[in-house]
C-alpha cells in the first residue's frame, strides 16, 4: 500500500552521477535521472532502491527499479534483474541517499506553527482544552479530540473517530470510526541508527503510518512511522495498552494484540492474529493468518497461516504443553 507523501518535501532533480557521488564513487555522465528511493515493492523504473536479504527476493524479482543498492554479495543475484550499486554496508548507503532526496527528514522536533483549532474550518468537530492543530489538517465530521492533544500539520483524521488526551499525532493518515485513546504517540521516527564508535548516526525516516477504518489503539502505544514504507495497521484491529509497533511493521486486518507487546521492525501479520500479553515479535518476520501467539511468547522466525504458538522461542503449542508438563 503506497501514498503519495503529504509530510516529507523532495529535493530538486537528483541524478544517477550525484548518487555515485554520495556513495564515493566513480562519477558518471550526468543524463540518468532517478525520480526517488523506494522499497523494492513501491519502486518505479525511474526509482533507485537497495536489497539487503534473500527473504526479499521475491520482491527483487518483481520489482521495477532499474538500479539497486546491494552488497557484493548479491551482486550475481541482482544484476540478473537490475543494475546493482555495490557498496560495503547497504543501510548506510540507503540512508545517505535517502538523506540526499530529503534534507529534512532526520529533523523529529518540535512543531513550533500550532494554533488553536478555528471552529469554522472544523465544523461538527468537538474539542477539547489546549488542543493545538498545524497547518493543513484534514479531520472528519462528528470527531472528538481530547484534551492537550497536538495534531501536526498535514495529518488526516476521517470521520467518527474519537482520540483522547494528551496524545501526539503526525505523519499519519486515519480513517474512519477509529478510537485512538490516552497518551499515544503515533508517527515518530523509528529508532534507526548506525553504531560507531565515535557516534551513532541516524536514520532518516520518511514513511508514514496508515490507520484504517475501525481501528481501537489503546492508552500509552507508540507507533513508528516507516522509513522507506509506511506502518500499517489494519481495519477492525484492537490493540490494547503499552505496545510499541516499529518502523515498517503491518499488521492486517481484524487482530487482537494485547497490553505490552512488542514489535520489532519490519514484521508482517496477516489477518485475525491474536496476541497474548507481552509477547515480543522480532523483526523482518512474516506471521501468517488466523494465527494465535500466546502471551510472553518471542516469536524469532515465520509462522505460517492456522498455527497457534507459545513459548521462547515460539513454538506449537501442543509441543510447548507437551513439554511443561
Amino acid at each position: 500500500m503506497k501514498i503519495n507523501n503529504r509530510f516529507f518535501k523532495k529535493s530538486k532533480k537528483i541524478y544517477l552521477s550525484e548518487i555515485y557521488k554520495k556513495l564515493g564513487k566513480k562519477n558518471i555522465s550526468k543524463k540518468t535521472y532517478i525520480e526517488n528511493i523506494n522499497d523494492l515493492n513501491s519502486a518505479k523504473k525511474n526509482d533507485i532502491s537497495f536489497f539487503n536479504s534473500l527473504k526479499y527476493l521475491d520482491l527483487l524479482k518483481k520489482t521495477k527499479s532499474k538500479f539497486i543498492i546491494t552488497h557484493k554479495k548479491y551482486e550475481s543475484i541482482v544484476k540478473q534483474y537490475s543494475k546493482p550499486i555495490l557498496v560495503e554496508n547497504v543501510l548506510k548507503a540507503v540512508s545517505q541517499i535517502t538523506e540526499l532526496y530529503y534534507p529534512d527528514s532526520l529533523n523529529d522536533a518540535v512543531e513550533f506553527d500550532l494554533k488553536l483549532p478555528n471552529k469554522k474550518k472544523f465544523k461538527n468537530i468537538k474539542f477539547g482544552h489546549n488542543v493545538l492543530v498545524g497547518n493543513k489538517v484534514q479531520i472528519g465530521k462528528n470527531s472528538i479530540i481530547g484534551h492537550n492533544t497536538i495534531i501536526e500539520s498535514n495529518v488526516i483524521l476521517g470521520m467518527n473517530c474519537i482520540v483522547g488526551n494528551n496524545v501526539l499525532i503526525k505523519n499519519t493518515i486515519v480513517g474512519n470510526n477509529v478510537r485512538i485513546l490516552d497518551s499515544t504517540i503515533i508517527g515518530k521516527k523509528g529508532f534507526g541508527f548506525f553504531p560507531d564508535q565515535k557516534k551513532n548516526i541516524r536514520y532518516p525516516h520518511i514513511g508514514m503510518v496508515i490507520i484504517e477504518d475501525n481501528v481501537e489503539i489503546g492508552c500509552n502505544n507508540t507507533i513508528d512511522r516507516g522509513s522507506l514504507s509506511n506502518t500499517i495497521i489494519g481495519a477492525n484491529t484492537f490493540i490494547d495498552n503499552q505496545v510499541h509497533i516499529a518502523h515498517n511493521v503491518n499488521i492486517g486486518k481484524n487482530c487482537i494484540i494485547t497490553a505490552q507487546v512488542g514489535f520489532a521492525g519490519s514484521s508482517k501479520l496477516g489477518n485475525n492474529v491474536s496476541i497474548g500479553g507481552q509477547a515480543g515479535i522480532s523483526g523482518h518476520l512474516k506471521v501468517g493468518n488466523n494465527v494465535q501467539i500466546g502471551g510472553g511468547s518471542g516469536v524469532i522466525k515465520d509462522i505460517p497461516d492456522n498455527k497457534r504458538v507459545m513459548g521462547y522461542p515460539a513454538k506449537d503449542i501442543k509441543s510447548f504443553l507437551k513439554e511443561k508438563k
